[in-house]
Parts: structure tokens; C-alpha cells; sequence
């Protein structure tokens, strides 16, 4: 793998991994369109480095609020910290539980680049929901709001599905205020991807050594775009833009539809 074609999907894995617009559709698509990328080898291990890389951006992002769930074990009195871990909990049980059912099924849907566009659709429609259901109340995190965010994240486990874009899309309808669903989407993310690259660690073995020096100009592009992304998710949701990320999944998905679609022909 080339440095350039490294950074690429470094910036392209760190930028989406957090704006809801899926990492996994973005790297399927663009490894589609790398000449000579092999997707089923060379794509397994590079997108689990990418998402250490992304993994650590969201750790160090909030390290603050981590540091007190992390105190909050130990200390009973920390009520609202340890109702959090609580949700965070059961709102990931069930991306859990359909990763081991579905595993290597939902591996396979990458290696079809129209099916991914289409899941881009998907997700660009699913971003406009919150908008047009109108009258929801606005609270704080439910043991009701956290399941049906850990059902979204589950979906998501399908590239194309982009996994924030779900979870907060899922919470504003369950009438979780934006800001903070969008900070529980994040600390779920946490559990998820590293549950993510613990399956996948066996694969690390096989990395060439020739790609080495590639590989980690990867991380490094995945790591510093994927904190910018962070501070752009938050910003957005708060001035009340979220659904313009659902035009761009539209964008991207129907060209995605049409290309590959053509291509195949």
C-alpha cells in the first residue's frame, strides 16, 4: 500500500468514524476504488489499525468524563456516573450479541459496493427523521433511550450504516436532548470499537512488513482528523444542522449506486 493511499483512508476512516455518515461505507467504497486494494486482506487488517487510531481520539477527547466514570466504580456516592455505565452497559448488549451471530455475514456485504450504497441511503434518510417528527420532549438518558440507541448501533454494524449518525438519530426520537445523546453515541463508541478490534486481533499477524511505515501514516491521519470530528459532530448538533449530513449520505450513496452499478454491467 502506498503512503498516499494510506493517509486517504486515514483521513477518510477519522472524519467518518464520528460524522454520521459511516467509516465502514466510506473505506468499502474507496478500497473499491484504489486500484489493486485487496479488500478481503489487506482491508481486514488496515480498517482494525484505523480504528485503534479513532479509538484513541475518543479516549483522549474524554478523558475527563472517562477519569470519573473510571472513579465512579469505586465510589458509590458518584450516583449519575455510575447510573451512565449502567446505560452504557445495556445500551451495547445488543451490538454484542449480533456481532457474534452475524459476524462474517456482515463482513461479506463490503465486498458488494452497491449494497453499501444503497445502506448510505439509507442512512441519508434515517438523518431526517429527528427533523420531521416534531414535539418530542427533551430530557436526559432513560434506561428506555439507551436500549433503543444500542438497537441503532447494532444496525450500524451493517458499512454503510453510519453508527453515530444512528445512535443519535435513535436518541433524539426517544427524546434524549442532541448534545447529550451525541455524547453517549461517542462513549459507546468506545466498548464498540474496541470490542471490534479484539476479534479482529488475530488478523494483525499478517500484516506486511513492507506496509509498516503506510499503515502508520494511516493511524496518525485517522487519529488527528478523528478528533476534528469530534469537535465538528458537537458544534453541528448544537446549532441544529444535523439533517445536512443526511444530504450528503444521499449524495454519496445514489453515486455510489450509479457508478458501481454501471461498473459491473
Amino acid at each position: 500500500m502506498s503512503f498516499f493511499a494510506a493517509i486517504i483512508l486515514g483521513i477518510i476512516q477519522g472524519l467518518t468514524e464520528f460524522l454520521p455518515v459511516s467509516s465502514s461505507g466510506h473505506l468499502a467504497l474507496t478500497q473499491h476504488l484504489i486500484p489493486g486494494f485487496d479488500v478481503e486482506k489487506t482491508g481486514v487488517v488496515f480498517d482494525l489499525l484505523l480504528h485503534v487510531a479513532t479509538l484513541l481520539a475518543v479516549l483522549i477527547f474524554f478523558r475527563k468524563r472517562l477519569y470519573r466514570l473510571t472513579c465512579a466504580v469505586f465510589d458509590r456516592q458518584m450516583v449519575e456516573e455510575r447510573r451512565l455505565i449502567f446505560l452504557l452497559f445495556i445500551a451495547t448488549l445488543p451490538i454484542v450479541i449480533v456481532g457474534f451471530l452475524l459476524k462474517d455475514q456482515i463482513e461479506n456485504v463490503k465486498n458488494y459496493p452497491v449494497a453499501v450504497s444503497a445502506l448510505l441511503c439509507v442512512t441519508g434518510l434515517l438523518l431526517f427523521i429527528p427533523g420531521w417528527v416534531k414535539g418530542r420532549a427533551e430530557h436526559g438518558h432513560s434506561t428506555r433511550s439507551a436500549i433503543l440507541m444500542g438497537m441503532g448501533q447494532a444496525f450500524a454494524i451493517l458499512p454503510g450504516i453510519s453508527r453515530s449518525g444512528s445512535t443519535i438519530a435513535v436518541g433524539m426520537l426517544a427524546g434524549v436532548r442532541p448534545s447529550l445523546a451525541a455524547e453517549f453515541s461517542f462513549l459507546l463508541a468506545i466498548p464498540a470499537i474496541g470490542g471490534a478490534m479484539v476479534l479482529k486481533m488475530k488478523d494483525l499477524s499478517s500484516i506486511p512488513s513492507e506496509n509498516l511505515a503506510a499503515y502508520g501514516a494511516g493511524m496518525v491521519a485517522a487519529f488527528l482528523t478523528g478528533l476534528l470530528a469530534i469537535y465538528a459532530v458537537l458544534a453541528v448538533i448544537k446549532r441544529g444542522k444535523f439533517a445536512m449530513f443526511g444530504f450528503y449520505c444521499l449524495f454519496i450513496g445514489i453515486g455510489g449506486l450509479i457508478y458501481f452499478s454501471t461498473r459491473a454491467q
